[in-house]
């Protein structure tokens, strides 16, 4: 579904990872701060342009030449939740609902009002609906913009430490909301992070990625018995 190569000059390292993603896949990004997972996700959204390399979805090229953002057929979800802070949580939720994601294509507008009921329902969104971003809670605010890269159906999600300054009570619960849709959906998830645990109960395969090139690629458990490098077996112990 998705092939992925990705190279981006640093300035302490070049970039050098090659991706492949089958459709409902979901595979992670793991490795110490500063490795280049944020470059890679960064480039396959769209928001960096790689230096060299390929990036096709699903036959479409997004790279080269670049594709435009509205033209990439998946969500981006990073630290930020980026909301539109003078729309209300509505709003934001429903922002670019304009039938160009695979995933509403044919979609009736009874269809999508149910659908985007189920988001308010089950990301607890009901009684701040009508209350603009701004005035939200920074939990409140990770729901809303989970709701909102969801509210699309976009056949590929990328997660750049969107947990991460989250209490573990609300990360498990949107990770666990995350898998039920995921189950229900079949999307690719690509998530970053530098914290196993989280990350275990996302992804079950896993690329292992020290100063931009992964090191490692397999399960968990081969990486915990087998770490390819010290940083590796320091980081899973």
């Amino acid at each position: 579904m998705l092939k992925a190569h990705v190279v981006k000059r640093r300035r302490e390292f070049t970039v050098d990872v090659t991706l492949t993603l089958e459709r409902a896949e979901r595979l992670a990004l793991f490795g110490p701060s500063a490795a280049g997972k944020s470059t890679v996700l960064s480039c396959i959204a769209g928001f960096e342009t790689p230096d060299g390399g390929e990036i096709v979805l699903d036959g479409q090229v997004l790279f080269p030449p670049p594709a435009p953002l509205y033209r990439r057929p998946l969500a981006y979800l990073t630290q930020k939740d980026l909301l539109f802070p003078h729309l209300t949580v509505g709003q934001n939720v429903c922002f670019g609902l304009n039938g160009r994601s695979p995933g509403l294509s044919g979609a009736s507008a009874d269809e999508l009002a149910r659908w985007i009921a189920e988001l308010k329902e089950k990301l607890k969104l009901e009684p701040i609906w009508n209350v603009p971003a701004r005035a939200v809670s920074g939990g409140q605010a990770r729901r809303v913009a989970l709701a909102r890269m969801l509210a699309r159906r976009p056949p590929v999600l990328l997660l750049d430490e969107p947990f991460a300054s989250l209490d573990k009570n609300l990360t498990l619960e949107l990770v666990e909301t995350l898998l039920e849709w995921h189950r229900t959906l079949a999307f690719a998830l690509i998530a970053a992070d530098h914290r196993s645990d989280v990350l275990k109960l996302l992804c079950p395969k896993v690329a292992a990625i020290e100063r931009g090139r992964i090191v490692q690629l397999g399960r968990w458990e081969e990486l915990k018995n087998f770490p390819a490098t010290p940083v590796l077996a320091r980081l899973l112990s």
